[in-house]
């Protein structure tokens, strides 16, 4: 059992030191990732271009780093911004949509990327502080079986 519980501990420590030295380049490739989600965004029930939606209507921001990451895309060429960018969609329409200056007035001016990877690191610690109770508890069933084991050992050599 404490074998057990010891490569579990182990295998937890090494996926928390490869997340936290990988963290910069899970940055980089969730940036790049939106920033391709954006460029193949379309209204179809595409799964991307869903979780754009719901990442800027939930988060209130539009574009990687900002509203304008849109004019670069061929969405926006057809239909200007999407709806999910616009703080009223009652005072959203097409036409304000395609027009940048119009637009920068009715939609999210903020970028997802900041909101959503400083909405993380804020999380972090919650995830964390998790993570280091859970690995006290292995250390304490570790400890116990040891002890347990040894004091199971002890009593069969004194009955013998």
């Amino acid at each position: 059992y404490a074998m057990l519980l010891s490569l579990i501990f182990l295998i937890v420590l090494v996926a928390a030191i490869v997340g936290f030295v990988f963290r910069h380049e899970i940055k980089t490739n969730f940036e790049s990732n939106l920033d391709l989600a954006l460029k193949d965004y379309n209204v179809t029930a595409d799964r991307h271009s869903e979780a754009v939606d719901t990442i800027q209507r939930t988060l209130h921001c539009c574009g990687v780093q900002n509203y304008s990451d849109w004019e670069k895309t061929e969405y926006f060429s057809q239909r200007g911004i999407p709806q999910s960018c616009c703080k009223n969609l009652n005072d959203c329409s097409e036409e304000d949509l395609k027009d940048p200056n119009k637009a920068k007035l009715k939609v999210f001016v903020d970028g997802c990327f900041f909101l959503v990877t400083s909405t993380m690191e804020s999380k972090m610690s919650v995830v964390a502080g998790i993570s280091f109770g859970i690995a006290c508890f292995q250390l304490i069933g570790i400890i116990l079986s040891c002890c347990l084991s040894r004091y199971i050992t002890n009593n069969q050599y004194e009955m013998v």
